[in-house]
């Protein structure tokens, strides 16, 4: 296995005039983007930075990202994806638990952020104009430069925080290797080649964006197209100016962009292969976004500890729908990446029956940063206990039923929280909705169901209440129904039911 630096040295050196990197109409050529990620590092160097040191990158999708991560992986320092909307204490957990040594963000921030770092390793800031998110004058001033070190496959390329819905966020160790593999897995399931233009609809502070888009396009061999933090106009005319093939984001992300009234399938008739996930994707989402655009959205599994993506239905292909929940599958396994599925007791379930899925292979982590008790606890001996449950059927199809802490029980009985949700979305005015448990002293827990309604449609909680209740179990209906504005997510588009329970 090779590293992230030598498969980038390999694509500018096979095709230097193709093109690597594209920005509102900018354009890079794979031997442009190398030197001015050359450039960089030598700056990074001047700065101190050196093999295996951690270096924040808290930034929208704009060209210093890509950059900055090509010019860490040559002198064999880590990227600490941060999100950009990280201010105080949350900024904070991450500088301090990385041991970050500096920090890139836009210049409009750093004086408001500096408080953040008080007490980290963080010795200086480098910030990214709003009006010119190159570095131009910092690659100007280094013209020329060729820094590189020696880097291992097991060498940590980048350094990727958990959302932290079940406690402080914890870092997972994204390697060389496990990166490449994804890449080289992901790439081969979708067909990847030279011609492709990979459009980052997803952040690349998510471990989705920066692998399943950055690191796919710019050592897979496309052109990775960026627009900045994620606008549903900005991304529609992206992919149309750009001719992007491919994108991959979370299910809201397209949700949005259905909410655009003047959008058409004219607008999107480049993409060939598209991908969504971080949640439950319901059947109904994916039949209505096809109809309306021609597009077919395809599923896709991944988490930050196994490196994005290790489960996807292959392309052209329609997922079969589990008869019993409605639920649509998830994919089949990539290659090379190994599935379990086993009870409470760590023992294989019977075929067919419900588990938590186990992960193991080339793309799990080796652990979490400085943390060897989650470690060991979440992915002992390398098997990653996702906390997701799934059922596997005869044809090596995968069905997510549910988060293991979201199971909602009534009366005894198990009621998760998807398959309400996948029925809700059936009816024609619900555009987003998410399922909890409350406390209920009679029951235990009620089924309870906040819900977004689609531009210009009308309904009312009982009659969304008696929609679920003509499809499901009695027990299974929401008992409360609440029409809301929007939904709590995380910066990457899930949903946060863990705030919905206040």
């Amino acid at each position: 296995m090779t590293t992230l630096a030598a498969a980038w040295r390999s694509r500018v050196a096979a095709r230097p005039d193709g093109v690597a990197l594209s920005h509102r109409g900018r354009r890079w050529s794979a031997a442009e983007l190398d030197a001015d990620a050359a450039a960089l590092a030598a700056e990074l160097a001047e700065r101190g930075v050196g093999a295996g040191d951690r270096v924040a990158l808290h930034l929208q999708n704009v060209p210093a990202f890509p950059l900055a991560l090509l010019a860490l992986w040559r002198l064999g320092a880590v990227g600490v994806l941060a999100n950009p909307m990280y201010r105080d204490r949350e900024l904070r957990h991450l500088l301090a638990d990385s041991g970050a040594v500096g920090v890139l963000t836009s210049t409009a921030d750093i004086d408001e952020l500096r408080h953040a770092a008080e007490g980290t390793s963080v010795a200086w800031w480098l910030g990214v104009a709003d009006d010119d998110p190159t570095l131009a004058d910092v690659i100007a001033a280094h013209a020329g430069a060729v820094p590189e070190h020696a880097v291992a496959p097991a060498d940590l390329a980048i350094l990727t925080y958990t959302s932290g819905t079940t406690g402080p966020p914890k870092g997972a160790m994204n390697t060389h290797g496990n990166v490449l593999a994804t890449v080289e897995r992901f790439g081969d399931w979708i067909g990847l080649s030279d011609e492709d233009v990979v459009y980052a609809a997803a952040p690349l502070f998510h471990i989705t964006g920066a692998v399943a888009s950055g690191a796919l396009a710019l050592v897979g061999g496309g052109t990775l197209a960026l627009s900045g933090r994620f606008d549903p106009a900005d991304a529609v005319r992206t992919i149309e100016a750009e001719g992007a093939t491919f994108t991959i984001a979370s299910i809201t992300a397209f949700h949005a962009i259905e909410q655009l009234d003047w959008a058409e399938r004219r607008h999107l008739t480049s993409l060939r292969a598209v991908y969504t996930g971080g949640a439950p994707v319901p059947q109904a989402s994916i039949d209505r976004f096809r109809e309306r655009f021609g597009v077919a959205l395809h599923n896709v599994y991944g988490m930050t500890e196994s490196t994005s993506a290790v489960i996807a239905v292959p392309l052209g292909d329609a997922a079969p729908v589990d008869p019993l929940s409605g639920a649509a599958a998830i994919g089949r396994a990539l290659p090379g990446v190994g599935i379990e599925v086993v009870t409470d007791e760590d023992d294989p379930t019977a075929p067919g029956e419900p588990g938590e899925l186990v992960l193991t292979g080339a793309q799990v982590v080796p652990g979490y940063w400085g943390n060897p008790e989650a470690t060991g606890r979440t992915m002992p001996a390398g098997r990653l206990h996702t906390g997701d449950v799934v059922v596997v059927d005869v044809h090596g199809w995968i069905y997510l039923v549910d988060r293991l802490k979201d199971q909602i029980n009534v009366s005894g009985y198990k009621v998760w929280p998807r398959e309400v949700e996948d029925v809700l979305y059936e009816h024609p005015a619900v555009h987003e909705a998410a399922v909890i448990g409350r406390p209920d002293d009679y029951r235990g827990e009620a089924v309870v169901a906040h819900v977004v309604l689609a531009a210009g449609r009308t309904t009312t909680p009982e009659e969304l209440i008696a929609h679920t209740r003509t499809r499901l179990a009695a027990y299974k209906a929401p008992r409360e129904v609440h029409l809301v504005a929007d939904l709590p997510k995380t910066a990457t588009g899930k949903i946060r039911r863990d705030d919905l329970r206040g």
